[in-house]
């Protein structure tokens, strides 16, 4: 298909998806004025913490976990399709990398949108309407040139990045609180872990029959099966009721048979329950704790997507064979695969500040280890495998908690704000780490890893100092002891 001729045909089908989009859109506007006007009885409202995991909890889990691995597994299949559509198009390696920082950039934007579509529409409408871009730009994988498929990459991207924030965000309201934060960290987890699987199970069996256009266009199925779940997904009755549908919000609670709670637990005092926008994320008490999550995340990023991926080459430039190179991060991935059920058990059973804490210290301090390897050249292959190991598992532990941590903190109002802008920063922090590898400052393993450590640490004790408890707290206790900083 390179080189094919775009036809009349083709664009106006092209032009046809984004304003299907935008009637869909409309049609997906909640007319809250029209919706109140049968909640005129002031009848008092506080989300129910105290019940059990129901089937309904259940199936809501399932329908989160497609969402979670649909929007991991679009960045992952980057790498596949990379090396087909260099041959195809005819061009170099560096011009398709130019792809992933499209891409990534695509899903930075994404997470901010989408958070704040959430926290404006509803979490259920975002989730649909993010789906539902996600299938229109499938067409991705029929593009007949490399400048058409940077643009549709850049959308694809920008649709899939909003289901990560609005997910969480929509688990963490909808959970027990005696349930929340182990189900949240396992649904980082286990559904980073499934997207990365489904990419590579898809690139080896699809890939070899029909080229990769046809990882592209897995957008269309993937993002149907989003569709077909919506039943098992409700409105959160916390966004209903903070928009004055308690009616509707009590009918949710009703499917997951939640007791509503008595007047005594309402949580915030009513001089507490603050409206204010986007900035009260970067002040009072909210401030201190989104610095340091977004520094944390953008250090994630420069460490997946940077210090990583350039992990074999440096160690081959200092003497490793490449085979012993390659085998490396795989026997340390293998490694790093119980860290998420050891991150799971402490962040539900410790504490949830303090196990994230603990893992970006962790990370940092696998760091100052590779500092020291790339200092004293020192390749005792016990010794880098202990240093590539432990750096997995606390990275791994540190993105599937920075998002649920986030979705947890914030009030409802702002809760898909500011879960979308800590999930950005993750993928502002790999588009970072593309463009600094480009001018090669991971080719000295010693200097890379000392300059991403020295601030993690500094982001690992704000954290420490201003981060608050969640473990076993209701989402408005939680609310409740950082308002109270102000």
């Amino acid at each position: 298909m390179a080189g094919m001729e775009m036809s009349m045909t083709m664009h106006v089908g092209m032009a046809l998806i984004p304003v299907g989009l935008i009637m869909a859109f409309y049609g997906m506007m909640p007319r809250l004025a029209l919706l109140r006007a049968d909640n005129e009885v002031d009848l008092h409202f506080h989300a129910a913490d105290r019940g059990g995991l129901t089937w309904a909890h259940w199936t809501l889990v399932f329908a989160l976990f497609v969402a979670v691995a649909v929007d991991v597994m679009k960045p992952a299949t980057l790498g596949f399709v990379m090396p087909g559509m260099t041959l195809e198009y005819r061009i170099s390696q560096h011009a398709a990398g130019t792809l992933a920082l499209v891409a990534l950039t695509g899903t930075a934007l994404g997470s901010i949108i989408w958070g704040r579509i959430a926290d404006l529409l509803g979490r259920r409408s975002a989730i649909l309407l993010s789906a539902l871009m996600f299938i229109g730009t499938a067409i991705c994988g029929a593009m007949p040139s490399f400048t058409w498929n940077l643009i549709m990459c850049f959308l694809m991207g920008l649709s899939a990045g909003g289901l990560l924030p609005i997910a969480f965000t929509l688990m963490a309201e909808m959970v027990p609180a005696a349930h929340r934060g182990w189900l949240l960290v396992a649904l980082g987890g286990i559904g980073t872990s499934a997207g990365y699987l489904l990419a590579s199970g898809a690139a080896a069996v699809l890939e070899p029959m029909f080229s990769w256009r046809i990882l592209w266009m897995l957008g269309l199925p993937t993002g149907l099966m989003i569709i077909l779940l919506n039943r098992y997904i409700p409105e959160s009755p916390r966004f209903l009721a903070s928009v004055g549908l308690r009616r509707q919000a009590r009918a949710v609670l009703d499917r997951y048979n939640a007791v509503v709670d008595s007047p005594d637990d309402a949580g915030l005092p009513p001089e507490m329950e603050s409206r204010g926008g986007f900035w009260q994320l970067m002040t009072g008490g909210y401030g201190a704790i989104t610095l340091g999550l977004i520094g944390s995340g953008l250090a994630w990023g420069l460490v997946n997507f940077g210090f990583l991926l350039w992990l074999p080459t440096n160690l081959r430039e200092m003497g490793m064979d490449a085979a012993a190179a390659n085998g490396l991060l795989a026997k340390s991935g293998m490694l790093a695969l119980p860290g998420i059920v050891a991150v799971a058990w402490l962040y539900h059973a410790w504490s949830s500040i303090r196990t994230l804490v603990l893992f970006v210290g962790l990370t940092a301090a696998s760091l100052f280890l590779f500092f020291v390897i790339g200092l004293t050249g020192s390749l005792t292959q016990g010794f880098v495998i202990a240093g590539t190991a432990c750096l997995l598992i606390s990275a791994s532990g540190v993105i599937a908690m920075l998002i649920p941590y986030a979705a947890e903190i914030y009030p409802v109002h702002l809760r898909g704000t500011g879960a979308g802008i800590v999930a950005a920063s993750s993928k502002a922090g790999g588009i970072l780490g593309a463009g600094v590898g480009v001018v090669g400052f991971f080719e000295n393993i010693a200097f890379s890893a000392l300059w991403i450590a020295v601030p993690l640490i500094g982001f690992a004790l704000l954290l420490l100092r201003s981060g608050t408890e969640t473990r076993g707290f209701t989402l408005e206790a939680i609310h409740s002891q950082i308002a109270r900083r102000r």
